[in-house]
């Protein structure tokens, strides 16, 4: 009894096993090829698979979603003969889980290689400078040549990125003095470029500063001729509206004489000839008599007053006389060094 009890529990556990190897679940994105009895069969898709067990062998999954794969940095020698270290990005997917599995052992490892190989071949036939400015036409070269090669292995390349291109060292370094240089060569050109704008912007200040001193400096001088003019015009006027007497003319002259001589520089001043007619006209202005009016000779007082005004042009009289005198006497050294001035 034990015995058959035992044997059918090995048959159940049997069973148990034999039905859980016939179904298959394959996620999405996902894809298992089945060979049966060595030979390729059929490839399970998402969902629930039934197989024959012991019979149908199944493989690991693919995935088949896109995939990205980052090779490490690669040495690559450029046209003119310089090594630089391009590290790449791949950008791929499978679409035939059959041909991915059976046409290439490992299509991880191919890819990679394919990816070194055109790289070179592509960056072999451009210097480093276009080798730095021409990203995208690698991408696109290597991208081409990756998908035609691929298709066959079941991939589908989507595109290929340049992740970084590293020049020697003493290539970086001759780089960076460039850069330096042409960094300073922009600022001195922008310094300068500043400097003709300022001296411009100052030109153009100092020269309407100019204009309008020049138009002020006219409108002034303009102003002030205008003034002396009006000045002239109406002392002209007042002398020919007063009508003065040649005597107070000469009155005048005197007063100005002492002004002549009050000069730093005059260690000694000539006298004109007009000088004796001028002190002779003072001295006839105070020694003639005043008219008497009507009324003065009626009224003692005004004679009172009138002879007071006798004396004191009997006095003015006097103080003219010493001036003539003191005038001829300052006119004797004159008459000395020049004696053409002693017959006038």
């Amino acid at each position: 009894m034990s015995t058959l009890l035992v044997a059918g529990l090995v048959l159940a556990i049997f069973a148990a096993f034999t039905v859980l190897r016939a179904v298959r679940i394959v996620p999405q994105a996902r894809a298992r090829n089945v060979e049966r009895l060595g030979r390729y069969q059929r490839t399970l898709t998402p969902g629930l698979n039934f197989v024959i067990p012991y019979i149908d062998r199944v493989y690991p999954a693919i995935d088949l979603r896109e995939q990205v794969v980052s090779f490490q940095p690669q040495p690559v020698i450029t046209e003119d003969n310089l090594v630089v270290q391009i590290d790449t990005v791949l950008y791929f997917q499978v679409t035939d889980p059959r041909s991915a599995a059976y046409e290439i052992a490992s299509f991880l490892q191919a890819v990679e290689q394919l990816t070194v190989t055109t790289l070179r071949n592509v960056v072999g036939s451009m210097d480093l400078e276009k080798t730095l400015t021409s990203r995208d036409t690698i991408n696109n070269q290597l991208r081409g040549v990756l998908d035609d090669a691929t298709g066959k292995w079941g991939l589908r390349v989507n595109r290929v990125e340049i992740k970084a291109i590293d020049p020697p060292q003493s290539i970086k370094e001759a780089m960076e003095k460039q850069m330096r240089a042409e960094r300073d060569k922009r600022a001195a050109i922008l310094t300068a470029e500043g400097q003709r704008q300022s001296q411009i912007l100052t030109a153009e200040g100092d020269k309407q500063a100019a204009v309008l001193r020049a138009e002020g400096h006219r409108a002034a001088t303009i102003l002030e001729a205008e003034g002396q003019s009006r000045a002239i015009d109406q002392v002209f006027q007042a002398v020919h509206r007063n009508d003065p007497d040649p005597k107070l003319l000469a009155y005048q002259y005197l007063q100005m004489l002492p002004q002549l001589a009050q000069g730093p520089g005059n260690t000694f001043w000539v006298i004109p000839s007009e000088v004796t007619t001028a002190l002779h006209d003072v001295s006839k202005a105070f020694s003639e008599a005043l008219p008497r009016s009507a009324a003065a000779q009626t009224d003692n007082a005004v004679e009172a007053a009138a002879a007071q005004a006798e004396k004191d042009v009997a006095q003015a009289s006097e103080a003219a006389a010493e001036a003539v005198s003191d005038a001829a006497d300052a006119a004797k050294p004159v008459t000395a060094l020049r004696p053409e001035l002693a017959g006038r």
